[in-house]
């Protein structure tokens, strides 16, 4: 019984506020999500997501227009064969090899250990199905990884570069062959 009244006996008095204020800090992230929480709930019942000033916004930028890609291949020659053709094909406005990475997976029934190339591509995001059907065709793997991540915000004038890049084929329905 004595550990159960000991804690009531420590927080009596100044003790209780000086708990309070200790904790205060741990608090302060809870309690600037729980301010949002109003607007949050206002947009879900107009059916519209939270407005939320960006500098992004500010530039004309239309925050997750963009996308960043990630493609791992097994060699710098595969990977570069690739990076050009979807630059050429427009499919890609940059894309950046990353070379010696390790990739540790599970492939069939057993941990595998391997040395490959990540190649970071930056396209449109209307243009990630077609930029992952033209992988999938040349890529040597039988699953290539194809990822794509929304850019929500970045240096504007590279972000307009690349929507300007790839443009002539985001207006098609067709990749050039």
């Amino acid at each position: 019984m004595r550990g159960v009244r000991a804690p009531a006996i420590l927080l009596g008095g100044g003790a209780a506020l000086l708990l309070s204020l200790l904790w205060m800090p741990a608090l302060l992230p809870v309690a600037s999500r729980l301010l949002l929480l109003p607007r949050a709930l206002l947009s879900m019942a107009s059916g519209s997501p939270p407005s939320q000033p960006s500098p992004a916004s500010t530039s004309g930028y239309v925050p997750g227009s963009v996308s960043a890609a990630f493609v791992t291949c097994p060699n710098e020659k595969v990977a570069k064969e690739i990076a050009r053709a979807v630059v050429e094909k427009r499919l890609a406005a940059c894309v950046n090899l990353i070379p010696q990475i390790t990739s540790i997976y599970e492939w069939k029934g057993k941990i595998e250990e391997d040395s490959e190339v990540l190649m970071m591509i930056k396209t449109q995001s209307s243009l990630v199905p077609a930029l992952t059907d033209f992988v999938r065709s040349v890529h040597p793997y039988e699953v290539a990884e194809v990822i794509a991540l929304p850019v929500e915000q970045g240096n504007s004038p590279y972000l307009h570069w690349v929507r300007q890049v790839t443009e002539s084929i985001s207006d098609s329905s067709t990749v050039p062959p």
